[in-house]
């Protein structure tokens, strides 16, 4: 009878430790973009970082890196800081633009050596991608082409530190320049072996484009999206989320990062609303 019982008692104990198992590894894999909580880190960094945590969010992107810190901090702190919250440091937007001298030139040394201690500022972190936000229209195609050259040879000394370098887009990028448009030559013109894309699909739609025929149009390039609504993410019924989600394997994406910049509520309701959303739909499979 004593036999039995701890049998029993043995096989509630692993179906209960399978069960738990399961939920642990159930949950979803989703950054935030902490430019979404920009007040609230500006007021109070720690706490925020914390509850960012304990909303669910397992890892971060940082936006507010400065003369080797981020948001004042050294790299290892700010490594630390963000582990102590139960997450990791996935990415950083950062940017240096070319000056007009540079861009005439195309000796882009001097903002190069800036790059340098960027990135080895970022590798600290422990962080594996490297984001320029956004970047000025250029005037012409051979300006253009200029900043690809650019991106690729920041992007070959991100890959030399085991750091991936991408860039993200607005809208603006989806006008033409001398009747190219201009993120089709971005993509076309820089090296997939250094540059990847990361694609903000609330942009791409306001740019009157649809993002899965991007996927198709360029399959692989895209490592990191954007999850990105007018305001919450499912409130505007602008973006098509099932679709790009059901083709996110052809776009290339290992990762993906929720942004909110327009809120209904507290940034930090917004952003917890917004990955309800995720979590709840069966076809986010992150």
């Amino acid at each position: 009878m004593k036999k039995t019982t701890l049998l029993v008692l043995a096989s509630v104990a692993l179906s209960l430790t399978a069960c738990c198992s399961k939920e642990v590894s159930a949950k979803k894999d989703i950054a935030i973009q902490l430019w979404s909580v920009r007040d609230d880190i500006k007021a109070d960094y720690a706490g925020t970082i914390s509850k960012l945590g304990e909303i669910g969010y397992t890892a971060v992107e940082a936006a507010g890196y400065s003369d080797g810190k981020f948001y004042g901090k050294t790299p290892e702190e700010f490594k630390a800081d963000v582990e102590k919250a139960g997450m990791y440091v996935l990415s950083s937007h950062t940017n240096k633009g070319l000056s007009d001298e540079e861009l005439k030139s195309k000796n882009f040394s001097e903002s190069l050596k800036w790059w340098d201690e960027a990135i080895e500022a970022h590798k600290a972190t422990g962080m594996k991608y490297i984001v320029v936000p956004s970047m000025i229209v250029p005037k012409t195609l051979e300006d253009l082409q200029t900043y690809c050259e650019y991106y690729n040879e920041i992007g070959k000394r991100s890959k030399e530190q085991g750091l991936s370098f991408g860039y993200h887009n607005h809208a603006f990028e989806f006008t033409k320049i001398e009747d190219r448009m201009m993120y089709d030559y971005l993509v076309e013109n820089t090296n997939p072996e250094y540059v990847f894309f990361q694609m903000d699909v609330y942009w791409v739609v306001r740019g009157q484009q649809p993002p899965v025929e991007y996927f198709n149009k360029y399959p692989g390039r895209f490592h990191l999206l954007h999850i990105k609504d007018h305001e919450e993410l499912g409130q505007s019924g602008m973006v098509g989320f099932d679709a790009i989600f059901n083709n996110i394997e052809i776009a290339g994406t290992k990762h993906i990062i929720v942004e909110v910049e327009k809120y209904n509520f507290t940034p930090l309701e917004s952003v917890q609303k917004s990955l309800d959303y995720l979590n709840n739909s069966e076809f986010v499979k992150f």
